[in-house]
């Protein structure tokens, strides 16, 4: 009796990957999720300058604040170009890596937003 094996040859590469729905689905539902807890904590993050002003704000503060609005204002474009390009890949293991890359990169803004307004400084 012989065992055969699976290599990572092209053959292996052309076949169904059935992880791949799995993981387009995952990203979208968290993206259903954080993006709007992103934008919402986002536009409210501007009430921090309220103690101090526009002008009289910490450069910490100010960067920060930059930062997130600048993720706010094109992250939301490079999460929806990073989930299409989840769902769009051709369903096949050879893809696989590519995919989880384009996940990961559509959840990099909203939950980089959530991260600085979450640790905005003083």
């Amino acid at each position: 009796m012989t065992t055969q094996h699976l290599t990572a040859g092209p053959a292996y590469a052309d076949t169904k990957d059935s992880g791949a729905v799995v993981i387009a689905t995952m990203t979208t539902a968290l993206l259903v999720i954080l993006g709007p807890a992103a934008l919402m904590f986002g536009g409210l993050s501007a009430m921090a300058t309220d103690s101090c002003g526009p002008d009289n704000c910490s450069a910490a503060l100010t960067t920060s604040l930059t930062w997130v609005y600048g993720l706010l204002t094109y992250g939301g474009f490079l999460s929806l170009m990073a989930l299409l390009t989840t769902w769009l890949l051709p369903w096949k293991r050879r893809w696989t890596t590519a995919r989880v890359s384009a996940a990961a990169l559509a959840l990099l803004p909203p939950v980089g937003v959530l991260v600085l307004v979450c640790t905005l400084p003083a």
